[in-house]
């Protein structure tokens, strides 16, 4: 069951947006992330439980931020619930997409489950709704995910195997790297790796 912290930060100017304290694990179901967030002074500032069957396919997701809290799944496309604090405006939505997604390093290992890529295939196009900070506003978006290549690192645990992705928003053009292995997010934008207490979990 990897442990370990990220350190979160704003991609384009590097400023500083807390770090993420994390565990995960593959299950009789799936995979479960669990995760809390502090801001960059070191206050609780919200928290994560993402949960995927065996497919990838989010079969419940419970995000906290600031006075916020959404509780998401897959059905009929993706479903959640936004609410605030007290209950008073809770909204109801759904859209025709594949999964979510957001700042928790989280939602790249997600998505990599769900498309299961091989190695220099075409790209793929999946379509996800994102919850942003600090309001957890919803947003749909579109990306295309390629698996540019899988090499296997010598370390002192035996061969790591390290996945190299090319993202691309549809919207904008903008493409970025995300490096994963196993369940742990190496590197990707705004995510750094600061701390594993045990290696990643390899998946079937």
């Amino acid at each position: 069951m990897p442990r370990g912290r990220y350190s979160l930060h704003d991609p384009h100017d590097h400023t500083p947006l807390g770090e993420e304290h994390f565990q995960c694990a593959p299950g009789p179901s799936g995979w479960r992330y669990v995760a809390r967030r502090t801001a960059p002074s070191g206050d609780h500032q919200g928290s994560v439980d993402l949960a995927l069957d065996e497919l990838g396919r989010p079969l419940r997701l419970e995000l906290h931020a600031g006075d916020w809290q959404v509780r998401a799944a897959a059905l009929d496309g993706v479903t959640w619930v936004r609410t605030d604090a007290s209950g008073a405006h809770a909204t109801e939505n759904s859209a025709p997409a594949h999964a979510f997604t957001g700042m928790s390093p989280a939602f790249l290992v997600a998505t990599a489950r769900l498309l299961r890529l091989a190695p220099a295939a075409p790209a793929t196009r999946v379509r996800l709704v994102a919850f942003t900070d600090p309001v957890l506003a919803p947003r749909t978006l579109d990306q295309s995910w390629a698996l540019l290549k899988r090499e296997a690192h010598a370390t002192d645990n035996g061969p790591l195997t390290v996945d190299a992705y090319q993202v691309t928003a549809l919207d904008t053009g903008e493409q970025h790297a995300v490096h994963l292995t196993g369940d742990v997010v190496l590197a990707a934008p705004g995510i750094e790796l600061e701390n594993l207490e045990s290696p990643p979990s390899v998946f079937a």
